[in-house]
């Protein structure tokens, strides 16, 4: 094989070779003798996210090992992002999975092993070019999230929420494949781009083809946690470690995402009018559920389990928003950049949210439920303030960065003419509101249960901290992230 040909898929080359050696050297250094993995795993995130980075700055759409492998903007951008994202949920589990002795035994670093390989499949994810390949990396993302879910392993929650993530894992895996091989009948080919041209070209059977995308839409909806496939999303994210919890919620939203636009737009466009109106479905009964069933939670893990799926139903309507009778030339660009820069902000805002979460716990404490954020500000006034510029941006309250993400997807949302679904989003807001300003009353104007010090790793401080405030300051500026949203779609459709 061509030396050159392997250049697109660098990060990911590193990314094998650099597990392998983080799994030996935790044979030999206990993490619990000194942060050895730890310290490893952040200094080969650095180097991918460098990599990532230099190709997002060089512009460039390549292919390697025959086409089913693509390294464009919008994957070097989501790679760059899954990167960092991955580098945060690591500083802020540092203290939290070494107090729950997920450090310790035969395999100490298993913790970060696992957490590099979830990343490894979701770039695999991110980069694929052809159904057969994505659909392998979603395995290997998935396999490595059941074994990190269930990594406590004398805790029954962890096992009991691992086992169902597992079961209905499997089953939402089965559905997609199922829905490729469907496609593969109909098209004869698994390269995307082939499919494309099989679908518009009108070859193939539509009847087939309609069914593939069917389940195929399915096992999407599972991955993304939206409904009415998100019957395992509060129960994982209550029963998982928190740390599992951050790595299952935020990076691998941005795979998700990333697979919608390889399967629907780039693979299945021609079928538009079909995916369109499942996704409205989807998205309707996320934003409704996710909103309403978070009222009534008193964990937060829960809680924040329901805002999940409402906020992916919000970034549903960016996806569907794309195509629609009499539409600008620039329409398309338009609502999948917001949807990205939805999802990219989402991502953070909610690495944020349980990084205050981990930093409240403590060794034989969650600090889950809502009553244990009474009184924080009487606690530690910084870090109330931090988690309110967080809650206050998953509202999409200005100037956080969520309200000019919900904005932009309303404007995507009006431009197609669907006045009546942009207002049923407004309004369910407004109701989601009540259940993030809830907590934001509970830490400021009750009175503290706990009265345990809050234990504060520096690292951690400094990265939650600068979090919180990355929610402020791209929300009042939010152009530069924004352009770049645009111009990576902008390639991909062009492509």
């Amino acid at each position: 094989m061509n030396a050159l040909n392997l250049i697109p898929a660098i990060t990911e080359i590193f990314l094998v070779l650099a597990i392998m050696l983080i799994l030996v050297v935790s044979l030999f250094f206990k993490e619990e003798n000194g942060p050895v993995s730890y310290t490893l795993s952040l200094i080969v995130l650095a180097v991918c996210a460098a990599l990532s980075y230099y190709h997002l700055d060089v512009g460039l759409t390549t292919t390697a090992f025959g086409n089913m492998f693509v390294a464009d903007p919008l994957a070097n951008l989501l790679k760059l992002a899954a990167c960092i994202a991955t580098a945060i949920t690591l500083i802020y589990s540092r203290l939290y999975t070494s107090d729950r002795g997920m450090l310790s035994g035969f395999l100490s670093g298993e913790f970060y092993v696992l957490a590099l390989l979830t990343l490894l499949g979701q770039m695999i994810m991110i980069s694929g070019n052809n159904f057969l390949i994505i659909y392998l990396g979603l395995e290997m993302m998935s396999l490595s999230l059941y074994a990190l879910v269930a990594l406590r392993r004398d805790h029954v929650a962890s096992t009991e929420a691992s086992m169902k993530y597992f079961i209905l894992g499997a089953l939402a895996s089965g559905f997609m494949l199922y829905g490729i091989s469907m496609l593969y009948g109909a098209t004869g080919t698994l390269d995307l781009s082939r499919v494309a041209t099989a679908t518009a070209d009108g070859s193939a059977n539509k009847i087939i083809l309609v069914f593939g995308l069917v389940f195929l839409v399915a096992g999407l909806a599972f991955k993304l946690g939206t409904a009415p496939f998100h019957m395992w999303v509060p129960d994982v994210y209550q029963g998982a470690p928190t740390s599992v919890t951050l790595l299952l919620g935020a990076a691998p939203k941005l795979a998700a995402f990333a697979i919608c636009i390889r399967f629907l737009v780039e693979g299945l466009g021609a079928l538009v009018a079909d995916w369109q109106q499942m996704l409205t479905v989807m998205a309707v009964v996320s934003i409704a559920v996710g909103n309403i069933t978070a009222i009534a939670q008193t964990n937060i893990k829960r809680m924040l389990a329901y805002s999940t799926i409402s906020q992916m139903g919000f970034m549903l309507l960016g996806l569907l928003s794309g195509y629609y009778a009499g539409a600008p030339a620039d329409a398309a660009t338009n609502a999948y950049s917001s949807a990205l820069f939805y999802a990219l902000t989402y991502v953070f805002t909610t690495l944020g949210t349980f990084g205050v979460v981990m930093l409240l716990a403590r060794q034989g404490f969650e600090a889950d439920n809502l009553d244990d954020y009474k009184g924080l500000n009487q606690r530690n006034p910084w870090f109330a303030a931090v988690m309110m510029m967080l809650l206050l941006s998953l509202a999409g309250l200005p100037p956080m960065v969520g309200f000019y993400a919900k904005l932009s997807v309303l404007q995507a949302v009006f431009a197609t003419g669907q006045i009546w679904l942009a207002l049923f989003a407004v309004l369910f807001s407004l109701i989601g509101a009540y259940y993030y300003l809830r907590i934001v009353k509970l830490m400021y104007f009750d009175e503290a249960i706990d009265k345990h010090p809050i234990v504060i790793n520096r690292s951690m401080g400094i990265t939650l901290s600068a979090n919180g405030l990355a929610v402020l300051v791209v929300g009042i500026w939010p152009s530069a992230l924004m352009a770049l949203c645009t111009y990576s779609i902008s390639r991909v459709l062009a492509s």
